[in-house]
């Protein structure tokens, strides 16, 4: 299945949804954000440690809805 457009927001992320963040070092997903904005170059986010919105948009193949079960091992 090809790659969503890099301008495609997914469906059902909506502001104030829980989302998890792809980090740009090693790829990996982190938790603690949300999503603050839906824009035509990807999501706003809002780290919710302290509110902050980050100062760039953030790609949406680089954001998922946060999975209830964050140890997916199990």
């Amino acid at each position: 299945m090809p790659d969503a457009p890099r301008d495609a927001a997914r469906p059902g992320l909506e502001p104030g949804t829980r989302i998890e963040v792809r980090t740009g070092f090693d790829r990996s997903w982190v938790t603690g954000f949300e999503v603050a904005e839906v824009t035509e170059r990807g999501y706003r986010v809002r780290r919710r440690s302290d509110d902050q919105v980050l100062p760039v948009a953030i790609d949406a193949r680089d954001v998922r809805k946060e999975r209830k079960n964050t140890m997916w091992w199990i």
